[in-house]
């Protein structure tokens, strides 16, 4: 049970209750640090009705030393828990959603890095990994690729167990996507060639129920912070980095293997003469998108790799995507 303190304290517990039926395990970490900071300016500015004012809303969002996307998903869940409020008697101002300018600008590897970071991963020294995961030097070049591949997040990737895996048919099912939701994702046959030789070098073949990339402990998968911290070594040993970073622009990692997707399926479908406002919603699926504002991040990228797809997405891209949050309230 979440230990809040201030006078809304029983309301912000059912609420939360409510969020962990039907969240997932990365939204109910967000809601619990949200909602914790909010119990705790109730109490410390003595908020002592039972009530939600429009100042006492606004004022903490104005406390909160927050980037503005940030700060709106922040709002989404205070407007919930205020429709929550004044669904069970309590009367609770519902605050608007602020505003925020899009101008995050992801890394995209070149082929080149691409080339060096899978040459990196063939090639792992397991030493110091054997403890959490004994077939690194194994399961991580997949990861990676799966990733690169696939256009999957981390978190959908090392979730996958064997049954979720169509090799055959070349299909995944990802049942553990953001926002817990659910999609089918196919492979290129190369791809599916490769992780059904994987599978058997690992002997994960008829074994349903096991993760397909697993930790020491065999039915739990490789924890996120194992790959994470796996890929910041082959980023300094392959010598990948950001420096003198701009502002809002993320360094390498491994969700910029999704950017790198979605940016090459848009190149592929350019020149295979579709035009990118009619490959949109597909890729957009095929991403597990919300809308088509989630999806037009993918189309920013800080590189000079690639300066003519760059201006013909621009072009593109003008007119596709309606201007709106990019945030969503569920």
């Amino acid at each position: 049970m979440m230990m809040f303190k201030s006078t809304l304290k029983s309301e912000l517990s059912e609420f939360y209750l409510l969020r962990e039926a039907s969240r997932s395990e990365s939204t109910l970490a967000h809601d619990r640090g949200t909602l914790m900071v909010f119990d705790e300016h109730l109490t410390r500015n003595g908020i002592a009705g039972k009530e939600l004012s429009e100042e006492t809303v606004y004022g903490w969002m104005r406390s909160l030393n927050v980037g503005g996307r940030t700060l709106a998903n922040k709002a989404v869940l205070i407007r919930l828990f205020a429709r929550y409020l004044n669904s069970v008697g309590i009367s609770a101002f519902v605050p608007e959603i602020p505003k925020y300018a899009k101008d995050y600008v992801p890394y995209l590897f070149s082929d080149d890095e691409l080339k060096r970071i899978f040459e990196s991963a063939d090639n792992i020294q397991i030493v110091g990994w054997r403890a959490s995961c004994p077939h690194m030097q194994i399961e991580f070049p997949m990861v990676l690729r799966m990733l690169c591949g696939c256009g999957l997040r981390i978190s959908e990737t090392l979730s996958l167990r064997v049954r979720d895996v169509d090799l055959e048919g070349g299909i995944l099912s990802v049942k553990h996507a953001k926002g817990d939701k659910q999609r089918l994702v196919p492979m290129h046959t190369s791809l599916s060639a490769l992780l059904q030789q994987y599978c058997l070098a690992m002997g994960l073949m008829g074994k349903p129920d096991s993760p397909l990339f697993p930790s020491a402990a065999g039915d739990v998968p490789m924890q996120t912070y194992v790959a994470r911290d796996k890929f910041k070594q082959i980023l300094r040993d392959t010598g990948i980095t950001l420096k003198e970073k701009a502002k809002r622009e993320r360094g390498p990692c491994l969700h910029c293997f999704r950017h790198v997707f979605a940016f090459k399926s848009f190149a592929q479908a350019e020149r295979a003469g579709r035009p990118v406002d009619d490959s949109v919603p597909f890729l957009s699926t095929y991403l597990g998108h919300e809308n088509l504002n989630e999806t037009a991040m993918y189309l920013k990228f800080s590189s000079d790799l690639f300066p003519e797809a760059l201006e013909r997405f621009e072009v593109y891209t003008a007119d596709v995507f309606p201007e709106g949050h990019s945030y969503e309230e569920d």
